[in-house]
């Protein structure tokens, strides 16, 4: 699926990873984004808009994606208006029109799905709005930046992890929980997931019980899609992919109630701050951790150029390229690279300032902190 690696810090983009991330675990259900305050029109910024997806499936996007792309954008000189669908593809059109109609210079776009992702470019660029598809690509559609993650080597994390959990265990029945359809970065989790664990269900030392993407990252319906396929397969499991944090603790949550947790080892992503318990925990193996402020400060710097109208300095920041074969096309890139956080790196997550310590080391796990040297 990609092409070229990222020559990071060539294009000037910082990935400095020091930084407080308030609140970054929790998932307040609010509007994920400062809404019309949020942009300071007395800042005399340049005006851009950036939309993102939700709150309700993964607390990234109130938690670390606002924050920090809100700092890393007004560092560049840009006036932010950061907002929040909220699931809501109606409303993700309707604050698009909002953003163009106000006067955006750029629109940057982590869409609900690929479809009104595109129809929402096309319309930015139809009033030479130039966008930037944000973490996530949206297939078939017409920006000519994305920034994201290497999500390929995500899943690869993801696979190895579990692989690494079930070394030894001959013929370890694997249950796989996935992102959302319609979501092209799970397409390409589950692609480098497979890298790693289709060889070792080829040759039979893991089974694959069953494979189920999950419709729009849904929580809930993922527990209780693995609860219908565990009980299905007579409650054996010896090993569960799950695609990420959010998805990850509901999984869990069935296992405690078959008296499973901390036997059967859970992939996820997103380094949470309830992933990053569950970890120390003992109920889930890993997760992966995609420093977002890198991701934020790459968008920012290519935003900038774009305002300005120097794609030749975008094109020296987008090293990198990312197909999209629904378009037949190859769209220019800036892909980070993910790490693989199991107990013994969850301090470095801490460390960093994505999650505080004290979100983290509650109750029974101020032991396992101390242990670690987290405080």
């Amino acid at each position: 699926m990609r092409s070229t690696r990222l020559a990071l810090l060539a294009a000037g983009v910082g990935l400095t990873l020091v930084l407080s991330a308030c609140g970054a675990n929790e998932d307040t259900g609010g509007g994920g984004g400062g809404g019309e305050d949020t942009a300071d029109q007395s800042s005399g910024g340049i005006p851009v808009g950036v939309i993102l997806p939700e709150t309700a499936t993964s607390a990234r996007w109130e938690g670390f994606d606002e924050p920090m792309l809100e700092a890393a954008l007004k560092a560049e000189g840009l006036d932010p208006d950061i907002q929040n669908a909220q699931g809501d593809v109606q409303k993700f059109s309707t604050l698009a029109d909002g953003m163009i109609n106000d006067g955006v210079k750029v629109l940057i776009i982590a869409a609900i799905n690929s479809e009104i992702g595109g129809t929402v470019a096309q319309k930015a660029n139809d009033q030479g709005i130039p966008t930037i598809d944000y973490d996530r690509l949206n297939l078939g559609g017409s920006s000519e930046y994305y920034v994201s993650f290497d999500n390929v080597k995500v899943g690869e994390l993801q696979g190895q992890g579990l692989a690494d959990a079930l070394e030894g265990k001959q013929g370890a029945q694997v249950i796989e929980i996935e992102g959302a359809p319609t979501d092209n970065n799970a397409t390409l989790f589950y692609e480098g997931q497979q890298k790693v664990l289709k060889p070792l269900y080829d040759a039979g030392t893991l089974k694959l019980v069953r494979s189920q993407p999950i419709d729009n990252w849904d929580n809930q319906k993922g527990g209780t899609t693995f609860e219908q396929i565990l009980t299905s397969n007579s409650g054996k499991v010896d090993g569960v992919v799950a695609a990420n944090d959010g998805l990850a603790g509901a999984v869990i949550t069935v296992l405690k109630k078959n008296g499973l947790n901390g036997k059967v080892p859970v992939t996820g992503q997103d380094a949470t701050a309830d992933g990053l318990k569950a970890i120390l925990a003992g109920d889930q193996y890993m997760t992966v951790f995609k420093p977002i402020k890198g991701e934020a400060e790459a968008t920012a710097k290519l935003a900038a150029a774009l305002a300005d109208g120097d794609t030749a300095a975008a094109d020296k920041i987008a090293t990198d390229t990312s197909e999209d074969p629904e378009g037949d096309r190859d769209v220019k890139s800036v892909l980070l690279d993910p790490f693989l956080i199991t107990k013994d790196e969850v301090k470095r997550v801490i460390d960093e300032g994505y999650v505080k310590a004290d979100e983290v080391c509650t109750g029974d796990l101020a032991a396992a902190c101390t242990e670690l040297g987290i405080s």
